[in-house]
């Protein structure tokens, strides 16, 4: 299927790998800043981004839930705490085994001059990304392979991101595939003010495989595809007929590409090179072991932060795993399935359970100091809007009784204050005691 050249033209610029003495220098070398105080992402999209040399921003999701995604751009990447990620070292397993389009891997020049400095003077930096890779290169070949495309397009996220599943660019691209929300929803993948899924390394490494297909049908050629999807699709169209070759390495020798993409495809070369055997190069890559993990089903509007909390889980634990949820709070309107540490799914279902409510004493009804005095065989004293009548109804005794009792006239005023003799009359077997006190 040959999908239409329809796609945001925004430009940019990226950062720039360049091999001595082949390309023209630029004013800052990206990869001078030892690894451990900043990371470079190495070729952010020139359809994305028109700021200038381009650092990696990690997006760093808030610690609680807010009114919209909070996201802090930060220098470095800490591997220390990636859980979430590595969970889906193994969680795909696709079966699906199809026969992939032939993948040339050209060394020349460009990319021996790539290998040289990721093996140089970048070394710091690319063995960060090899380390990396391990949490996710698995999944990343399942899902490639089971979309009929060479495994060895997993360096193209080499190049994008460094593996990094929470890069996020200046320009708003996002993931470890660097989609920018336009392009994510265009594949399948959800983006709005709950849910990003940009954010998930196995859905946006499915979205990224079926755009990736989409360009190799339309331009027949890898080297082309991969400069499209860093460059967009008009762009290199316009390079193709202006130069009247389908040759990307033709057309890198020319300036109707931007110098980042024509050093975009060079570098995944290199990357894939070093990516098949890095202890050629003196790698040797960390070993990861998959964080096992469950998922369950939660109500909608689920705060992680309370939830893990009531679980006896880390505050963060839930939101490391499930960093898709911008928020900190599942989507509302209907369930989400909740990605949680294995061996948690009962405490999470405890920590959902609807609380009984706790059993309340039943507390008499406080007696007004009127009627606690009328019980005790005291007086009733008149109250604001009491009448003879009502202070009878609610002795249950006769108005005359009240009247005789207290030595009183039937038209006779009561004010506010009065003391009317009552209980003690009526808890009197001998009905004694009519003289009144007022």
């Amino acid at each position: 299927m040959t999908i239409r050249a329809c796609f945001s033209l925004v430009t940019g610029s990226l950062l720039c790998f360049l091999a001595p003495g082949t390309l023209t220098p630029v004013a800052a070398d990206p990869f001078s800043t030892p690894a451990a105080a900043v990371e470079y992402e190495a070729f952010p999209s020139s359809r994305d981004d028109a700021s200038g040399l381009e650092l990696l921003w990690v997006e760093r999701l808030a610690e609680e839930g807010g009114s919209g995604a909070s996201l802090t751009d930060v220098a470095a990447a800490d591997d220390s705490t990636d859980a979430w990620a590595e969970a889906f070292a193994e969680s795909s397993r696709l079966r699906a085994t199809v026969v992939s389009p032939p993948y040339p891997l050209v060394i020349n020049g460009a990319v021996q001059a790539f290998i040289e400095r990721f093996t140089g003077s970048s070394r710091d930096v690319v063995e960060l990304w090899l380390n990396r890779s391990g949490r996710y290169l698995t999944m990343i070949r399942d899902v490639l392979r089971s979309q009929g495309l060479p495994e060895d397009l997993a360096f193209v996220a080499m190049i994008e991101s460094g593996y990094n599943p929470l890069a996020v660019s200046r320009a708003g691209a996002k993931g470890m595939w660097q989609f920018m929300a336009g392009t994510a929803r265009r594949y399948g993948l959800r983006v709005d003010q709950w849910v990003d899924e940009r954010l998930d390394p196995e859905k946006s490494t499915t979205a990224a495989a079926k755009y990736l297909r989409d360009l190799y049908h339309q331009f027949g050629s890898w080297a082309l595809a991969k400069a499209a999807y860093n460059a967009g699709e008009l762009k290199v169209i316009r390079a193709i007929k202006a130069a009247n070759s389908t040759d990307f390495w033709a057309l890198a020798r020319t300036r109707l590409l931007r110098q980042e993409t024509r050093e975009f495809v060079p570098a995944i070369h290199a990357a894939t090179v070093i990516g098949r055997d890095p202890g050629r190069f003196g790698f040797t890559p960390d070993e990861h072991t998959p964080v096992a993990i469950e998922k369950v089903m939660v109500p909608a509007s689920t705060n992680l932060k309370k939830l893990a909390g009531g679980a006896g889980l880390p505050d963060d634990s839930l939101r490391k795993l499930n960093p898709v949820l911008v928020r900190g709070t599942t989507p509302p309107g209907a369930p989400y399935e909740l990605r949680v540490p294995v061996g948690s799914r009962d405490a999470i279902r405890t920590a959902l359970a609807p609380k009984p409510r706790p059993a309340v004493a039943r507390v008499p009804r406080r007696v007004s100091s009127v009627k606690r005095d009328a019980v005790s065989g005291e007086v009733h004293v008149v109250q604001p809007r009491d009448t003879v009548s009502s202070i009878a109804d609610q002795y249950g005794v006769p108005v005359r009784d009240i009247l005789r009792w207290n030595g009183l006239e039937k038209q006779a005023v009561i004010r506010p204050g009065d003391r009317l003799r009552i209980a003690e009359v009526r808890l009197s077997a001998e009905g004694a005691g009519a003289s009144g006190a007022r």
